[in-house]
């Protein structure tokens, strides 16, 4: 009997190199998010620092051109935070998305596996068939060739 071929192969192969194509993208995305987050986390710790400075001078007393420099500085790594933390949430949806399009193509190459797991087992069954068939007959012409041998 001739060898098993699956007749969707190519579709199969090109499915996973899709699938490997996703999941590089996909981690390309995640690394921009955790980039993001530390740069959010660094901007926030600044802004801490900052305002623990302002505090602490503002207690032990300081000029009104002082309080207005600190304000503006305070003022300002609060915009730079809210747009850093802008960019972060656009880079979490894109990693959303990149994340559904590999669980998709996951999803595609399984069904095509599967279904060439049936075929090769449909195969495999149709292997045996004709195998036991091919016995079947061996045996019946063995029989025949006996009695045949024995008149």
């Amino acid at each position: 009997m001739k060898k098993f071929r699956f007749s969707m192969e190519t579709v199969l192969h090109y499915r996973e190199q899709l699938l490997d194509a996703l999941r590089i993208e996909h981690a390309a995305a995640l690394a921009r998010v955790r980039e993001q987050e530390a740069k959010v986390d660094a901007l926030q710790n600044e802004f801490e620092t900052v305002n623990q400075e302002y505090r602490r001078r503002k207690c032990e007393g300081m000029t009104i051109a002082d309080a207005f420099g600190f304000d503006v500085m305070l003022r300002a790594q609060e915009r730079e935070i809210q747009k850093a933390q802008q960019v972060l949430d656009n880079y979490r949806k894109d990693e959303e998305a990149k994340r559904n399009e590999v669980i998709a193509a996951k999803t595609d190459k399984a069904t095509i596996e599967k279904l060439k797991e049936k075929k090769l087992e449909l195969y495999r069954k149709s292997v045996q068939k004709s195998e036991e068939q091919f016995i079947d007959e061996f045996v019946s012409t063995a029989r025949v060739m006996a009695k045949a041998s024995s008149y």
